[in-house]
């Protein structure tokens, strides 16, 4: 950090990013060294073979290359490892350490090449354990270029030749004529057509139509706003990530204050509320759950799940059901049908049909608490991915509720996909008119479940007893009115760190702000962080105190940015508006803050006692505010407190746990009258 500059460009890599791999090249070219020097040493004499005397040149020639090699990596690795992220000072030397090792690949290149024909000449007749050792020198030599061309090509930065000019404040803030606004221009058009190719790429196995296009400009434009104000590298954030994950594990072992314990002591009547709504997230899960289909059945039963499928796939379906979109062999269908533990009668409308902002749902009728449930998919395809990203807002009004509110425009999308299938084909009076007496319930995880909660709020003047259960939906969702408004109808399920619960661009502009912060004012090398933080991560223990230059200042200067925080952050992106009171640009953000619909069940792990094949967990629950998930957390289970699968468990666990005391205060209070 910054990126290191070479060849007249910017890479994607830091000066002091060359301290693991040199040294492990390192290694390996001492142990190939010193194994030459052996096989040399054994057959010094020795090389009167037909072509021994070009053996005997090769190995010497090797030597000597080795050695060079070897002094080159040991001086690039020694200051690579000086200075700390935000001080690159002492590593100004570094570059011209780069191209003198550079330069060593040439006459590595031509002696492999060399080492090949020597190999391949059939009229030599040395020793086979000779020959053998140059033919895995030859290997070697060919492995290590063809790993440095990879690697170039990995921290090769298309924007490279114009980052400087894209970050500079005169340019950016203050553009005094046409020429540096047509520059300025031209380079954030290049930032985002390199992003949508990037995304291009990533989706080339899916067909792509209008919608794809403009999908892919939207969510470049998004991408190229969000790195375009910071010179960071990705080994940066990997020490930002690991930083930031002590520190907050650091300050969760502090004791909480006497008011933060307080808030979280509802009354009796609350207590009672949130039972019976974890007790209907249970249940409505599992719904949720099946909209995944055979991947998540598979998933959580991967030795029988095939078996039992097979089965299913054999079996006529009933008519009854109306099934629009592809499911070869019935086990999108078949894995429905065995996680809900309906029968075939109690489906209305089945959707395995999936684009870029039309998602998969399906009508049934739950007998079981008289409901007619839509369930909606969460992510699972690449289209599902780019109307997540679709993050832009957009306008949502709704007659005699409010007068507007904004949403997350791809998840939107997908919401008026349904509400068009749902009202306009007649799903929904079909299901009504078989039976008249249910209430309706749209339930859904993660993209289903923010799809859900706008598709509750389109269908709320409709059906006024709705309900709508989202578990783990996107953070960056309603608008605050909207927000407060789903709180009669919405109940919102989030489990433990999720990272999707906190996801918005205002959260995702303050955890960069966090990391530029943390990583720049660290006064250790970062390869020390990076080993500490993968030792932390893998086997526990202390966090690690590491001294910043935050230590010692008082609270009124820690408002204030550092030298090294500045260089990085050069300016700030318009999110920061919706962050901080002062404001470095008239405009208004461009993302708003948007928050998590309706009332929130937060669900966290209590204690935990792990076994050689299993582990017990307790969670508790409790009613939360949205001021709980407007930062990101950094933690192994940001991801896995996600999936639908840990979800269910969390709720089957809870409403065991709600059964089991109910019936001991029954056996309680049967005592008590005999």
């Amino acid at each position: 950090m910054p990126g290191l500059v070479v060849f007249g460009r910017r890479w994607a890599i830091g000066s002091d990013d060359f301290v693991l791999p040199g040294a492990f090249e390192l290694f390996v070219r001492l142990l190939w060294w010193i194994g030459i020097l052996a096989l040399y040493a054994v057959h010094k004499g020795r090389f009167n073979c037909p072509g021994g005397g070009l053996l005997h040149s090769y190995l010497l020639v090797l030597l000597i290359l080795l050695a060079a090699i070897i002094c080159a990596l040991s001086a690039l690795v020694y200051v690579s490892m000086q200075g700390t992220i935000s001080n690159p000072g002492p590593r100004k030397s570094l570059p011209k350490l780069l191209y003198t090792r550079l330069l060593l690949y040439f006459p590595e290149f031509i002696w492999a090449v060399v080492g090949a024909v020597w190999v391949s000449d059939s009229s030599v007749q040395c020793e086979k354990t000779v020959i053998n050792v140059i033919m895995g020198t030859v290997i070697a030599s060919w492995v290590i270029i063809i790993f440095t061309i990879v690697g170039v090509i990995i921290v090769f930065d298309p924007l490279g030749g114009k980052k400087t000019f894209y970050l500079t404040n005169s340019v950016s803030r203050n553009l005094e004529s046409s020429q540096s606004g047509q520059l300025l221009y031209n380079v954030k058009n290049t930032a985002t057509r390199v992003w949508e190719k990037r995304i291009r790429l990533l989706c080339c196995c899916i067909v792509q139509d209008d919608d794809h296009r403009v999908a892919f400009t939207s969510i470049a434009e998004l991408f190229r706003t969000y790195f375009s104000d910071t010179d960071l590298v990705p080994s940066d954030i990997a020490a930002g990530l690991t930083l930031l994950h002590q520190e907050q594990d650091k300050m969760e072992s502090c004791p909480k204050e006497p008011e933060e314990v307080l808030c979280h002591s509802p009354s009796s009547l609350v207590a009672d509320d949130l039972d019976v709504e974890l007790e209907n997230a249970a249940h409505y899960m599992l719904f949720a759950a099946a909209a995944y289909g055979w991947p998540y059945y598979i998933y959580t039963n991967p030795f029988t799940a095939l078996c039992k499928l097979n089965g299913d796939c054999c079996r006529n379906r009933t008519a009854d059901s109306d099934i629009t979109g592809s499911d070869r062999h019935n086990f999108h269908f078949g894995s429905i049908l065995r996680i809900t533990g309906l029968q075939y009668r109690d489906f209305i409308h089945i959707s395995f049909h999936n684009k870029i902002y039309e998602i998969p749902f399906f009508v049934a009728l739950d007998h079981k608490k008289e409901a007619i449930v839509v369930a909606v998919r969460g992510t699972l395809s690449f289209e599902d991915i780019l109307t997540d990203l679709s993050a832009d807002c957009e306008d949502l009004t709704l007659e005699d509720v409010l007068e507007n509110g904004f949403v997350h425009k791809g998840i939107t999308q997908a919401a008026n996909y349904i509400y068009q299938k749902l009202i306009n084909d007649g799903i929904l009076n079909q299901a009504f008119t078989i039976a008249p007496e249910y209430k309706l319930v749209i339930v859904g995880h993660s993209l289903g479940g923010g799809t859900a909660s706008i598709l509750a709020i389109m269908l709320r003047n409709s059906f006024p007893t709705l309900r709508c259960y989202a578990f783990s939906p996107p953070g960056g969702l309603l608008s605050k009115s909207l927000a407060d408004y789903t709180k009669r109808f919405i109940v919102s399920v989030i489990v433990g760190k999720d990272l999707v619960a906190r996801l918005s661009m205002p959260n995702m502009e303050d955890l960069k702000r966090r990391i530029v912060r943390i990583v720049a004012n660290c006064n250790r090398p970062k390869y020390q962080i990076l080993l500490h933080g993968c030792w932390y991560e893998v086997f526990g223990g202390d966090p690690d105190n590491f001294p910043t230059e935050l230590d010692g200042r008082n609270q009124d200067a820690l408002t204030q940015p550092l030298l090294a925080e500045e260089s990085l952050m050069v300016h700030r992106s318009p999110s920061y508006n919706t962050l901080e009171g002062e404001s470095h640009f008239n405009s208004p953000p461009q993302y708003p803050r948007l928050y998590l619909p309706g009332k929130i069940i937060h669900i966290v792990e209590e204690s935990s006692s792990r076994r050689w094949c299993s582990s017990d967990i307790k969670y508790t629950a409790r009613w939360s505010t949205e001021a709980v998930f407007s930062s990101i957390l950094i933690s192994p289970k940001m991801i896995t407190d996600h999936m639908p699968d840990v979800v269910l468990k969390a709720l089957n666990s809870l409403s065991q746990e709600h059964r089991s005391c109910i019936s001991c205060q029954t056996r309680e209070c049967n005592t008590n009258v005999v």
